[in-house]
């Protein structure tokens, strides 16, 4: 829903989503880059400038793409929702400090033509198309997206250094310095939008509170991933330290928050979110824990993202005052309607 001019509320029901609030698609985007910016500053305390520059250039790249393909396919431009704008800052926050400065441009390149135009454009994407371009940029970069700067605050003596999650991964102890202060603070090596925790929940916290996103898919995301943890455990580890790592480790709480929360890849459905949310969850924790690669967090959302239109299907609200029976009906006369034409 959005406010035309009169303040009257209106409903646009050509595409998904289709989303009850009163913003219109500039403002919730420009509302969710707001909430990242903690995120991104922190990141330019950490890291230095670098972080602001790459976010630039990703940002530039995203809306450059989208104009010049609407432009050649002569359809309306697009550029001024902002949509593109948000796609690119999260395409630069998934990447790490040490990426090169054109890395981003072939990764807004994959998200904004391949993954969200190509399909129709906004609403009309069946994955996330920050999250496609990450998974991307892996496959087809694997040395540039696992290699890893140390921030300034650790005082490390070091070009490149190993992230919490390669521990995790391989099962080695947890080094001191990796301790749940520093990991929450964001004072590790890892990809820069994701580092500080502290950050991310404020920006998150943001959006829930300004009703952009509802609690229900981070909390039951975050929370399938602690509790399955915390039950199963793994060798060197307590149950409890073990729950801990893994959620201050990767990008859980970036893509709880800012990713699995897309209005055109989730479900719309109260329990179609919570379903969806424990599925990440779960995604998340198996690929942790018997996949060839530490994180999950990607790709557990992009099979969720598939997996959307089933969930709310399952879950669709039927018209009001329409019985079982009237939609059984419905369906046969449907049916006898086909087989007389034939």
């Amino acid at each position: 829903m959005a406010k035309n001019e009169s303040s009257k509320i209106v409903l646009d029901v050509a595409y998904q989503p289709q989303v009850r609030t009163n913003m219109d698609t500039k403002r919730i985007m420009l509302n969710v880059m707001l909430a990242l910016l903690p995120s991104l500053l922190a990141a330019t305390y950490e890291f230095g400038f670098k972080p602001v520059l790459m976010v630039i250039v990703s940002m530039c790249s995203a809306v450059f793409y989208e104009w010049a393909y609407r432009r050649l396919l002569k359809k309306n431009s697009t550029i001024f929702d902002f949509s593109a704008c948000l796609t690119g800052m999260l395409v630069a926050m998934t990447l790490p400090t040490s990426a090169p400065w054109w890395l981003p441009l072939i990764g807004n390149f994959f998200a904004i033509v391949i993954v969200k135009q190509l399909y129709g454009g906004l609403g009309k994407n069946f994955v996330n198309p920050a999250l496609a371009s990450r998974a991307f940029l892996i496959a087809s970069y694997a040395g540039i997206m696992t290699t890893w700067a140390p921030p300034r605050a650790m005082g490390v003596d070091a070009v490149t250094m190993a992230t919490p999650m390669s521990y995790l991964y391989t099962g080695q102890p947890m080094p001191e310095y990796f301790s749940y202060g520093n990991m929450f603070l964001g004072i590790m090596p890892g990809c820069f939008g994701e580092a500080c925790k502290l950050a991310l929940l404020l920006g998150g916290l943001y959006l829930i509170i300004r009703k952009i996103i509802s609690w229900r898919i981070p909390v039951s995301y975050i929370g399938t991933v602690a509790i399955l943890t915390f039950a199963f455990g793994h060798e060197g580890y307590d149950n409890f330290s073990w729950m801990m790592y893994n959620i201050l480790s990767g990008a859980l709480i970036l893509a709880a928050f800012f990713m699995a929360t897309d209005y055109a890849t989730s479900p719309v459905t109260m329990p179609g979110q919570l379903l969806y949310g424990v599925g990440c969850g779960a995604l998340t924790v198996l690929i942790r824990y018997f996949g060839s690669y530490p994180e999950g967090v990607t790709y557990s959302i992009l099979i969720m993202n598939i997996c959307t239109w089933a969930i709310d299907k399952a879950f669709r609200r039927h018209q009001f005052g329409v019985t079982k029976e009237d939609i059984a009906a419905e369906k046969a006369a449907k049916k006898a309607a086909k087989e007389a034409a034939k």
